[in-house]
């Protein structure tokens, strides 16, 4: 069964950075989009990061764009995100999820409701000092 078990969430100060990671388990997909999601409170969830498992195309939200950096490790199966240059509004509860067959990156980001077909549970950022 697929599984993705995100970790590395803390409380950090403002101008801080951190380094999430999200393991992934359970499946032999040759193409799927990966990516990363949050959900700060009273807020709707939303993309942040994703990018192809297949070709390695990334897209970034404008908001984290030249903070934020996607990356992954094969060998583990891990995928990561490093972000930098933190500010109090990248709080939320930050969510790794799997689309086995995304239309593109961009959309798989973008319109994630309809195409992301697993979660994980999520791992809480708190920017704050």
């Amino acid at each position: 069964q697929l599984q993705l078990v995100e970790s590395g969430g803390d409380l950090v100060q403002p101008g801080g950075s951190l380094r999430l990671s999200c393991a992934a388990s359970g499946f032999t997909l040759d193409y799927y989009g990966i990516g990363w999601f949050r959900q700060a409170p009273g807020k709707e969830r939303e993309g942040v990061s994703c990018m192809s498992v297949n070709d390695g195309t990334t897209y970034y939200a404008d908001s984290v764009k030249g903070r934020f950096t996607i990356s992954r490790d094969n060998a583990k199966n891990t995928v990561y995100l490093e972000m930098n240059s933190l500010k109090s509004e990248d709080t939320a509860v930050y969510y790794c999820a799997l689309d086995e067959r995304p239309l593109s990156i961009q959309d798989m980001c973008v319109h994630f409701r309809r195409g992301v077909d697993y979660w994980g549970k999520g791992t809480l950022v708190t920017v704050s000092s």
